[in-house]
């Protein structure tokens, strides 16, 4: 939380135009949790109770609000989600099981809500109590702000090292009416996804069951939020929850229902989008790079050497150089331990074959590899050669910048 870099060169343009979500307000307000002047609180606040789906961090060392949201999310309701930024209280003890019993029980009266429709989440520094005690006081005042159209301050309020905020939308029809689903995340560095990423929240107005939810969410996290990685780590944190604001309609709970296969590509496109947009913010990142591998024995195993390739420092600080080296994408395909034929394995940059069944290409024209390495995309395809696995994951380069930004974190 120390010193946040410049907007990445990698940033958006422009942010979407979030629509507003009938019954869904949001807001977010200066706690100064860690640092004054800035939003730092945020909350959205369902006016009915909604449907609620997540899916959170595999991590051993899990945070008290991670364990809060788990415990609450059988009972299938929502009424709100508080998230602070600047403290993920993590690794904080009783002391931490005690803070979010005092977040829930200040949401509970600041929206009018039963404690077990409060859902949590908190990021920032892992080991240092969060102090909750005012937090009645600025969920009080929030709800007395909080609008339908609150979405960008909502993104900024839960961010960290994160150069500017992430958002997304998508709009489908169902017989003739016209739903959304509107998606925030926030994410920069401890990006190496288990079953989420740092932390994202989204609402759908199209109703749906709690159950269908969570099926939809967990089947879209695969390829998207579990395919990224900026620096290997896992965080303690991880949380991605999705939201479907009812208003008082009967949710839909069968998946042949002609809406939930458009929720259902909504949904996967929001995650996509997020995704990238946290691998573009990945802290110090110049470049986003995508590894497709081809010809493994399985897609799992495909997967798992994308991700060596994706994970290896050697590979990511070559990319930032701008080096077409190809020696490095042979170790990490060596590393991972998965089936892998040397003398069958094929490697390019871009639309540049650099090697070929297990050695240099014979027409290789370095001049032709530089073009594509300065560029700020940088695809890399791998043929292990032996199957038909295949798996594309994403990442982005290793800058010192990176090294910069997390050795002043905690000052």
């Amino acid at each position: 939380m120390g010193k946040v870099a410049n907007i990445s060169p990698l940033a958006p343009t422009s942010y979407p135009q979030m629509p507003a979500l009938k019954g869904v307000r949001l807001g977010a307000v200066e706690a100064a949790i860690k640092y004054k002047g800035r939003l730092d609180l945020g909350a959205i606040i369902f006016d009915a109770p909604a449907t609620v789906a997540g899916v959170f961090t595999k991590s051993k060392c899990s945070s008290a609000p991670v364990d809060w949201c788990r415990k609450q999310l059988a009972k299938g309701g929502a009424r709100a989600v508080v998230v602070n930024s600047g403290n993920s209280n993590a690794f904080t003890g009783k002391i931490g099981l005690e803070t979010v019993k005092v977040s829930a029980d200040a949401a509970k009266k600041a929206f009018g809500c039963k404690t077990h429709e409060v859902f949590l989440a908190s990021t920032g520094v892992i080991g240092e109590p969060l102090d909750a005690s005012g937090f009645e006081t600025h969920l009080t005042k929030l709800e007395k702000i909080a609008r339908e159209n609150e979405w960008e301050n909502m993104a900024r309020a839960i961010m960290t090292t994160d150069t500017y905020p992430k958002m997304s939308t998508r709009s489908f029809d169902v017989d003739g009416t016209t739903y959304h689903l509107n998606g925030i995340a926030k994410g920069a560095g401890m990006i190496a996804p288990d079953m989420a990423t740092m932390l994202s929240f989204l609402v759908t107005d199209y109703p749906v069951a709690s159950d269908l939810l969570q099926k939809l969410l967990s089947k879209a996290i695969g390829p998207t939020f579990n395919s990224i990685s900026v620096d290997s780590d896992t965080s303690t944190s991880d949380t991605v929850m999705l939201f479907s604001a009812l208003n008082g309609n009967k949710a839909v709970s069968s998946a042949k229902d002609k809406g939930v296969g458009a929720l259902q590509k909504a949904l996967s496109e929001v995650l996509h989008e997020l995704a990238m947009f946290v691998v573009c913010d990945g802290e110090g990142a110049s470049k986003q790079i995508e590894i497709t591998v081809n010809g493994a024995k399985s897609a799992k195993s495909a997967k798992v050497i994308a991700l060596s390739i994706a994970n290896s420092p050697l590979v990511k600080t070559a990319i930032a150089g701008e080096d077409a080296n190809w020696g490095r994408i042979v170790m990490a395909v060596g590393k991972a331990g998965e089936p892998a034929d040397r003398d069958k394995l094929t490697i390019g940059f871009g639309d540049v074959t650099v090697a070929k069944n297990g050695q240099r290409e014979k027409n290789y024209s370095e001049e032709a590899a530089a073009v594509i390495m300065k560029k700020a995309f940088i695809p890399i395809h791998v043929d292990v050669g032996i199957g038909k696995g295949s798996a594309t994951v994403w990442t982005c380069d290793l800058t010192a910048e990176y090294i910069a930004i997390n050795a002043d974190y905690r000052s």
